[in-house]
């Protein structure tokens, strides 16, 4: 449905120690179901390769932190859990969700597959079991902490291949009047803003609120909310219960399902239609770099995370930008996935002095370039790549 080009686990960001290793190279396609209209890409890599010595945190995606303090927020005000009962995040990363819930007089837990992450998090005062949430560590906690009366899991379910098995396990660990609560990116919000570097091997779901609801019907459970949120180029937070919960099912469900069959997406067209639309985004992209590179100026990428390798691999830039910089601290110094272009710190921009500077994050063009206006004042120029192609110069500052 939607070739991609093959490229390295996203997020393997390595130390020059092992810039002699060969990073393996996985296929990347999106395919669609024409039985149930769910998308998922064609390929499944171990999650034990993927999370074990994950270094993604929360805290370092612009606005989050905000957001997920938001959420918690409306989630006590329209769910109105009993104060004092559990709440368990599933991905719990860096416990920046479960902190908010934990200001709100519930208790929390937190499970993530990456030790370090989870041990820090645990540091911190959000204890977090660093396991997969299996069958067995649902009834463990069961057995130790109680029931739960909200589950969450977000941007974690397009992630897990064997879904069954993951709601199986919540739904031991879920009490009779529980809700279970998970954002997603949204498909059809992805196409419409152009956000294509946002698949890659870690999402191996991309979906839909049709395939969705049918999908937790299937398994005695039922959508009843949902909620369009701006997060990863746009997202939706579903709410589930259990068949004949106490919550009743809200209108913005249906209003969905009404919106999704009239656009089709169900359909291959609509699919076609954004493959070329970013095709036409490559083909501009290569050109003006290609030619830049070609008469010798310099060229930066700013944004070292998981949607960069996927933008490097399919624009085929691997062999066009000097150098990456990032503004997590834990990116910096460190080499690419794959064709381990070197990541710098921002303040390395005035030191180097490319001439250009390609906004890999482009989705935060507005607040790099804010930060970085001593790179225009000096001559340099920001190339921001979509959702249209733009050259930034100085006459920005005047603007």
């Amino acid at each position: 449905m939607f070739h991609y080009e093959p490229s390295p686990l996203p997020d393997v960001y390595i130390p020059f120690s092992d810039i002699k290793v060969t990073q393996p190279i996985f296929p990347l396609d999106l395919m669609l179901c024409r039985e149930c209209g769910q998308i998922q890409v064609s390929e499944v890599v171990y999650p034990e390769v993927i999370y074990k010595n994950y270094i993604y945190e929360t805290v370092s995606s612009l606005g989050l932190v905000k957001h997920f303090s938001e959420y918690a927020a409306h989630t006590m005000t329209t769910i109105k859990p009993e104060l004092g009962t559990l709440v368990v995040d599933i991905g719990s990363n860096d416990g920046t969700l479960l902190k908010a819930f934990k200001d709100s007089k519930m208790k929390v837990l937190g499970i993530d597959p990456a030790i370090n992450i989870a041990r820090d998090a645990t540091k911190r005062g959000i204890e977090t079991i660093p396991k997969f949430f299996t069958p067995t560590i649902a009834r463990k906690i069961m057995e130790n902490y109680g029931y739960a009366s909200i589950i969450c899991a977000n941007n974690i379910l397009a992630n897990i291949d064997d879904l069954d098995k993951m709601i199986e396990s919540a739904k031991i660990l879920l009490s009779s009047d529980g809700v279970l609560i998970f954002e997603s990116f949204y498909f059809p919000d992805l196409m419409k803003h152009l956000v294509f570097d946002f698949i890659y091997h870690e999402h191996l779901t991309c979906f839909t609120v049709t395939p969705v609801q049918a999908y937790f019907k299937r398994l005695g459970m039922e959508l009843i909310d949902v909620l369009r949120v701006p997060t990863k180029g746009g997202s939706i937070r579903y709410t589930v219960q259990f068949v004949g919960g106490p919550r009743k099912i809200q209108k913005s469900v249906s209003q969905i399902l009404k919106s999704e069959s009239k656009n089709g997406v169900d359909k291959v067209g609509i699919y076609k239609s954004f493959e070329n639309k970013i095709q036409t985004v490559k083909a501009k992209i290569t050109a003006l770099l290609t030619k830049l590179n070609q008469q010798g100026k310099i060229i930066a990428g700013y944004g070292a995370s998981a949607t960069s390798t996927t933008f490097i691999y399919h624009f085929k830039l691997q062999n066009l930008l000097s150098f990456l910089v990032d503004d997590y601290v834990r990116k910096q110094n460190t080499y690419s996935p794959g064709c381990h272009i070197p990541v710098l710190a921002p303040e390395m921009i005035s030191i180097r002095k490319p001439d250009y500077i390609l906004i890999l994050a482009w989705r935060y063009a507005d607040p790099i370039i804010q930060k970085n206006q001593a790179f225009l004042k000096y001559g340099g120029k920001f190339i921001i790549p979509l959702p249209k192609l733009k050259i930034i110069d100085k006459s920005y500052l005047q603007s």
